[in-house]
């Protein structure tokens, strides 16, 4: 919190009386608050631009230190405006060093995955990461957890009563992820977090796949004001139309840039005004292929957006919607000092990044240094569960021998999932899996030691015909997810995550082919972003021993509890129809 005698100082930087700490000169402003392009000067004081000028030449001092931005773009910081930041399984200083280099300086995230292992109390120590970290985290508190209907088991609930209590707070910017169906079905707690940040006047951001007319006016009653999922660029045109910030997502598995950027190229121009860039879900492999945010702005250009248009949309409007342009956004006195030195802007190639003030990279080598903090042990991963036995993957049913029809779970992508009725053989009272029927067993275990919960189910659509598979990190519980066709390999793999305390593992024919532990909270690591890329080309390559020809089994299984991907899930609590809001028993038919 910035201090009486710290404000004054920065008065007096911006008067010239204190010598600015950087300078950086001759440069090619990309001005996002009037879309222009011009030459400027830009001079930082202890973190905050002082002098956006064509000369700043009165704000040099003995011991200021110079850019040269000759022939280069200046352009304000990226913002990811919606992220699961855990999900791509490194630690908050892991994923600022694989994505600050490449221009994103600030993140919108709940932090929601660290709170369903360590709780909100557990943040503290995420937060003190944070303000050592040279990327920002603007933090919205989950409108409620668990995110599943019906509810699973996570280590702490977000209520209303949280809200009451964080919104206030300075660190907390508003409700994250409301989803839909919570509005839908009047859910008392996250009707009472939307009045609480109403009350507070921070923005409530919202979650409606799929919504559209009837629906989405009864969700944007609730006051929503940002939304980062739509499926077709109708949608999106639509909620653009009806006053929502509309959020463009990219991740690792939801590529919808190329449709969603449909809106603004053949629909109406003015959205992009109102729209801006998000990941969500990424993994250090394909940040270090590709990028990040600014391989969404070349992504963009590429579609037909002009470079300006792009940059506004990575920039300020994000910092505008999130109600963080005070801050963030543009390059402008007092203003964070977050800049980029790109190439040019048609390409957008970032070679150099200045976050909170200090050089991060310069001529495309990084230079500043991203040490992990030590870690304590409420952060330290554990699987609060005794070790498993074969038999307690079997599904087991009334019926000595003979068959059932099940409901299994199919997977059409990682975000659509179907039923899919098939017939199983039935020997001894268990239901058998069947590698030609292309039907595996998976199953979901309760790590925190709070009930002991143990669902079963079936999987279908996978092609698994060997071993099994296993994570911690699933979203948005992190319970542990097994996937398998043997259940000697599905134990194996459960006991190896429940023994390093979390992680992802393949088994094949009794033997671990490949792990990687996630020690911090049983869902992230702080192995670097290539160590980390490794592992995880490592454990795909693996997964293909299993015979599955998914493109990321991993993934595939982490997704498997999240209850809001259409139709079917399975968490610690059951096979769940989120058509119904209910869980359905998987044995339609037994016959002897």
């Amino acid at each position: 919190m910035t201090t009486v005698e710290q404000l004054g100082r920065y008065i007096d930087a911006g008067a010239a009386k204190l010598p600015a700490d950087l300078v950086i000169e001759n440069g090619t402003l990309v001005n996002v608050n009037t879309a222009e392009y011009y030459l400027a000067d830009v001079a930082v004081y202890q973190g905050k631009i002082v002098a956006v000028d064509a000369d700043v030449s009165a704000y040099v001092g003995p011991e200021t230190r110079h850019v040269d931005a000759t022939g280069k773009y200046l352009v304000p910081g990226l913002i990811d405006g919606h992220i699961h930041v855990e999900c791509s399984k490194l630690s908050l200083t892991r994923f600022a060093q694989a994505v600050v280099p490449h221009g994103t300086t600030s993140i919108v995230s709940g932090l929601d995955e660290y709170i369903s292992v360590v709780g909100v109390a557990g943040l503290d120590e995420l937060f003190t990461e944070i303000d050592q970290s040279a990327m920002k985290v603007f933090w919205g508190l989950p409108y409620k957890t668990p995110y599943t209907i019906p509810t699973s088991t996570i280590s702490y609930n977000v209520s209303a009563a949280d809200h009451e209590r964080i919104q206030p707070q300075e660190n907390c910017y508003g409700v994250w992820e409301t989803v839909r169906e919570a509005i839908q079905m009047k859910d008392e707690d996250t009707l009472k977090a939307i009045l609480t940040a109403q009350k507070y006047h921070k923005p409530v951001f919202g979650c409606s796949p799929m919504a559209t007319g009837i629906d989405l006016n009864e969700f944007l009653m609730s006051g929503v004001h940002v939304d980062h999922e739509s499926y077709s660029h109708e949608e999106f045109l639509e909620k653009a139309r009806k006053g929502v910030h509309v959020v463009i997502r990219e991740s690792s598995v939801t590529k919808f840039l190329k449709e969603n950027i449909r809106a603004i190229t053949e629909g109406a121009a003015g959205v992009a005004r109102h729209t801006s860039f998000c990941t969500d879900d990424v993994n250090a492999r394909d940040i270090l292929d590709y990028g990040h945010l600014d391989h969404m702005v070349r992504l963009a250009i590429k579609a037909g957006v002009s470079p300006m248009t792009a940059i506004q949309m990575a920039s300020l409007n994000s910092a505008e919607a999130y109600h963080i342009d005070d801050t963030v956004g543009s390059i402008a006195p007092g203003k964070d000092a977050d800049i980029l030195l790109v190439d040019q802007p048609g390409t957008f190639n970032v070679e150099t990044v200045i976050s909170k003030g200090q050089l991060v990279s310069e001529n495309n080598e990084v230079v500043a240094s991203f040490q992990p903090p030590k870690r304590s042990a409420t952060l330290q991963g554990k699987l609060q569960h005794e070790l498993l036995k074969p038999a307690d993957f079997d599904y087991q049913v009334d019926l000595a021998d003979g068959t059932a029809t099940v409901e299994a779970i199919h997977s059409v992508g990682p975000f659509v999932r179907k039923r899919q009725d098939v017939e199983l053989a039935v020997k001894n009272g268990v239901v058998q899996p069947d590698v030609a029927k292309d039907t595996a067993l998976v199953s979901v275990i309760e790590r925190y030691g709070i009930n002991g919960n143990q669902s079963r189910g079936f999987l279908h659509g996978w092609s698994i015909k060997r071993g099994a598979v296993a994570t911690s990190a699933s979203p948005d519980d992190n319970n542990l997810v097994v996937a398998g066709v043997n259940t000697d390999d599905m134990a194996l793999a459960a006991n190896t995550l429940i023994e390093c305390g979390g992680g992802q593992v393949v088994v094949v024919d009794g033997k671990v082919v490949a792990l990687l532990e996630l020690p911090i909270g049983g869902i992230t690591t702080d192995l670097t972003p290539a160590e980390l890329a490794a592992k995880e080309i490592e454990l795909k390559t693996a997964a293909e021993q299993l015979g599955s020809e998914l493109p990321d089994p991993l993934f595939y299984l982490s997704f498997l509890p999240i209850t809001a991907i259409p139709d079917l899930a399975i968490t610690d609590g059951g096979n769940v129809d989120y058509t119904k809001l209910a869980y359905f028993d998987p044995i339609l038919e037994l016959n002897k």
